[in-house]
């Protein structure tokens, strides 16, 4: 199995669950925040759960696995205390095979938005919870900006058709907010355009491409001379002083009244 088509399914206020069918009428998840839409989905698609993948700990993103669980999926989990649910602990260099599905991912170790967040990548999927989103990047809850920048470049190097699968949708919010500091951007105003487009359909505009990321995230394009120029000059000559001021200028964000 190569490629695959993730289906992103809503959960809570503005999360993604994501589902992947495998072999067999199998089916893997990632980061159930509530039991209720996967059980859903899973019913309709007439799918057997094998697998459930956990990003952090965070209650948003695994409050639904014990429950799901229950049916005899294994849990694959961080190696933190505060994820009681995980049956498999997993860290940097580990792969996730789950052979009944037919599926493997690589763990990728991306501390910043917690210390033991980690992304799974595979089958030209990458599932990276709070860390990469849409024309964005999570908050710092528990790392470094330093930490969060090596966490998004590492992911950033992944092949460009990688799909990048994340835990919440903000991609208008995003784009709007990195049109500011890149107005000349023609990819991020396409971006921008195809995300209202589709959010207006009721259609989700994720997963983007690793591709469309590094042309658009500001997070990603941190060196390029328009994000430099639009940032505090005292904190243009270092890179880590850069990536903080442009989460804390996120972090202070709102969206301007239509």
């Amino acid at each position: 199995m190569t490629d695959l088509r993730p289906l992103p399914v809503p959960a809570l206020a503005d999360n993604y669950i994501w589902l992947v069918a495998g072999a067999e009428g199998t089916a893997v998840v990632v980061d159930p925040g509530e039991a209720a839409p996967v059980r859903a989905e899973l019913a309709r698609r007439q799918l057997r759960l094998a697998a459930i993948l956990l990003t952090h700990h965070h209650p948003d993103h695994i409050a639904g696995a014990a429950e799901l669980a229950a049916t005899g999926a294994t849990i694959h989990a961080p190696r933190d205390e505060r994820i009681a649910c995980a049956c498999e602990r997993i860290g940097e260099g580990d792969r996730v095979e789950i052979a009944e599905a037919g599926l493997g991912f690589d763990v990728i170790e991306v501390p910043g938005h917690t210390l033991s967040h980690v992304a799974y990548h595979g089958h030209g999927l990458l599932f990276c919870g709070d860390t990469l989103f849409s024309v964005g990047c999570g908050r710092l809850f528990e790392g470094s900006p330093a930490q969060m920048l090596g966490s998004l470049e590492r992911l950033a190097a992944l092949p460009g058709r990688t799909q990048v699968c994340c835990g919440h949708e903000y991609t208008v919010a995003n784009c709007a907010f990195a049109r500011q500091l890149d107005p000349d951007n023609a990819a991020l105003a396409s971006r921008a355009r195809e995300a209202a487009t589709r959010r207006a359909r009721g259609v989700a505009p994720l997963p983007s491409s690793l591709a469309d990321e590094r042309a658009c995230n500001p997070f990603l394009r941190i060196d390029t001379p328009a994000l430099v120029a639009a940032l505090d000059p005292e904190r243009r000559a270092d890179r880590v002083a850069r990536f903080a001021e442009l989460r804390r200028r996120k972090d202070d964000f709102r969206m301007p009244a239509p």
